[in-house]
């Protein structure tokens, strides 16, 4: 887990945190966590190691896998390694299992770009043609493998996510949420992403604005990134200063509370290796409209609108259905999610190691 910054590598983070603590559970497993220095002192429910490089370097990075995990996890005895970022060493005296989330590098370049950019372009093909056993978490990533790198379908587990457990954190109540946050008594509006080009939020501000007057209050919390500036300057050229909420990294007792009182979820990414916010707002019962590409339909079934995500105003519409959404729709949601869960992941991830061994 070098590539793990605590609060900052969003999904695959939670990936770490849900499935790492069930493996070591497992009795016949010895897990050991392989860590950076950054996240030296978080408790993954087994034995840590800290490999001496900071993540938050691009290139510390890279060498802290392809350099030194190899050699301290010969050190350990490791008869098996399993990288949960996409990429991973590609030599080792041990077996190699790699978790790809998505091709992101390659359906949507404007993700990743500079010197993260071009190391995905090398490490994530090189991973995928040395690894023994390849994890995705939907069929969608699958297929992007087998045409974009030509990897044998018959090499790839698919392996769906969950979404985080409902129930295990307590909501901060809605006075206190509506009042930090400036929220007032409007009917709310939840997207849950990083402010990153492809989760296409300036198209969700393009498509708000589309709505009539007076809209729903559009809260956005998420990492921030440079494209915050972009996205605030929009909203404030499209008129919706008043309509729109960015908010940074959320607390999970704030985060539950926004799931609790928002009127609906949306989620407009072009491109998703799986799409946990998705996930967990039909977990939760909110009523969810997000996009079709990617993974995300795959994930969402029929318990969600689907839009595509170029359309501002098939997004708008969207947004007008999701709030007059009929009773039904947060039940389905809730019995889609309920199809996921962590221990499910956690026991088809260790029937990919028998099968790499």
């Amino acid at each position: 887990m070098i590539f793990l910054v605590p609060g900052e590598t969003g999904g695959m983070e939670v990936y770490a945190r849900e499935l790492v603590p069930r493996l070591a559970a497992m009795d016949d497993l010895e897990v050991t966590a392989f860590v950076n220095q950054e996240a030296a002192g978080e408790d993954f429910g087994c034995e840590r190691v800290v490999v001496p490089v900071n993540a938050r370097n691009r290139l510390e990075w890279v060498r802290g896998e392809q350099v030194l995990l190899p050699k301290l996890a010969e050190a350990r005895g490791c008869e098996l390694v399993h990288s949960l970022a996409s990429t991973a060493p590609i030599r080792g005296r041990f077996r190699r299992v790699v978790t790809i989330h998505d091709l992101m590098y390659k359906i949507v370049p404007e993700a990743h770009f500079g010197l993260r950019g071009l190391g995905m372009r090398v490490l994530v093909p090189l991973a995928a043609r040395s690894a023994h056993r390849i994890i995705v978490d939907a069929e969608s990533t699958r297929e992007d493998l087998h045409e974009h790198l030509g990897t044998p379908r018959g090499k790839i587990s698919v392996v769906p996510l969950a979404g985080a457990p409902v129930g295990v954190v307590a909501p901060t109540p809605e006075e206190e949420l509506r009042r930090s946050l400036d929220l007032g008594a409007r009917e709310i509006l939840l997207t849950v992403s990083a402010k990153r080009p492809h989760k296409n939020l300036m198209r969700l501000l393009e498509a708000l604005a589309l709505l009539p007057s007076p809209r729903p209050l559009l809260v956005m919390p998420g990492y921030p990134t440079p494209h915050e500036a972009e996205l605030r300057s929009r909203a404030t050229e499209l008129g919706l200063d008043n309509d729109v909420r960015f908010v940074g990294w959320t607390s999970a007792e704030d985060l539950e509370g926004l799931y609790a009182l928002a009127k609906g979820f949306v989620f407009p990414s072009l491109y998703e290796g799986f799409g946990l916010p998705v996930l967990e707002a039909m977990a939760r019962g909110v009523p969810v409209a997000c996009s079709d590409r990617g993974s995300l339909a795959e994930v969402a079934g029929d318990a969600a609108l689907l839009f595509d995500p170029q359309d501002e105003q098939g997004i708008a519409t969207a947004l007008a259905r999701l709030l007059q959404v009929h009773d039904g729709a947060p039940l389905a949601g809730v019995c889609r999610a309920a199809h996921h869960s962590w221990d499910r992941t956690t026991a088809q991830t260790s029937a990919v190691y028998r099968r790499a061994a």
